[in-house]
């Protein structure tokens, strides 16, 4: 890793532009995956493996958003940015270590961008792997919409944590999100 990346993780600029990003995007897959795995087990699918395939695919879906439209944002952020610092210092600053920090910048906002989905959506989904073996479909749901619940409260803690509220207010208020799109879907599924 050089230096200058090394440099942007450190910066709290970009690490709170990518923490945003990260929990948002992170905290919007724990709740498709909830969603998923209720609607899958009350549609009465049968196969973890199912599931999991379902899943992957809405991990690719919300990646992919989190990643590319980051990156767009980013680009027309940062550009504006730039534009706004040649603006005041009267030059152009296109190839220079700005520049470079602002592309590298939005390279890391994207990138935690795309990782929040990936989580939220790939750990709930890891019960269904034991299903038939370790698991039954109830009880992989159950795990399942623990552990996205348990994702949630832990994206609401970290917040709180940052933000100096009380950690586990601030995660339980994330992890009821998990409980009402269950509860929902129990209910009108």
């Amino acid at each position: 890793m050089s230096a200058r990346l090394a440099s942007l993780l450190r910066d709290d600029r970009v690490r709170a532009i990518s923490r945003r990003y990260f929990v948002s995007n992170g905290f919007d897959g724990a709740l498709t995956c909830i969603g998923l795995v209720i609607g899958a087990y009350l549609t009465g699918v049968t196969e973890g493996l199912t599931v999991v395939k379902i899943g992957v695919g809405a991990a690719v879906g919300l990646t992919t958003s989190g990643v590319w439209s980051v990156w767009e944002i980013e680009r027309a952020e940062k550009r504006a940015e730039l534009g706004r610092i040649e603006d005041a210092m009267l030059t152009d600053l296109g190839g220079t270590a700005v520049e470079r920090d602002k592309v590298a910048a939005r390279g890391i906002n994207a990138a935690a961008s795309g990782l929040g989905p990936l989580v939220g959506i790939v750990v709930p989904l890891l019960p269904f792997l034991a299903v038939g073996t370790l698991l039954s479909m109830t009880w992989a749901t159950l795990a399942s919409v623990g552990l996205g619940t348990g994702i949630l409260f832990s994206f609401g803690a970290y917040m709180g944590s940052i933000s100096d509220q009380r950690w586990y207010v601030a995660g339980l208020r994330m992890a009821l999100a998990g409980v009402a799109v269950a509860a929902v879907n129990l209910l009108f599924g």
